[in-house]
């Protein structure tokens, strides 16, 4: 059997803001969860707060934002957006490839059109 390579990813998670801090914190690590389960290690969590989202989503106007670095089998990514979908307060997810952990966040703001 190929053993399959661990790679690191870059996930962004946006649950409902409707949630208690309890309810969140169940819903974030339901999340973390099934990162590990399927053979994943969490290696950073940025904790971003809530955000106005630029549009509405399913009748939603805010958001938690989460991005946590993990390394995970590629074919783990698969069966974890399947999870993802399935998740009720998970208003939007994105996972991406990483090359490097960020230790913090910075956004540049774009700039103003002349």
């Amino acid at each position: 059997m190929k053993k399959d390579r661990l790679a690191l990813y870059e996930g962004m998670y946006i649950l409902s803001a409707t949630l208690s801090d309890d309810s969140r914190k169940k819903a974030f690590d339901k999340i973390l969860d099934g990162i590990t389960e399927k053979g994943g290690k969490i290696e950073k969590i940025h904790e971003q707060g809530r955000k106005k989202l630029c549009y509405e989503i399913a009748k939603k106007r805010e958001g938690y934002y989460y991005v946590v670095y993990f390394n995970a089998p590629t074919c783990s990514i698969t069966e974890l957006w399947k999870e993802y979908h399935l998740h009720e307060d998970l208003i939007r997810f994105m996972t991406l490839r990483a090359e490097t952990v960020l230790e913090t966040l910075e956004f540049t703001p774009l700039k103003q059109a002349q």
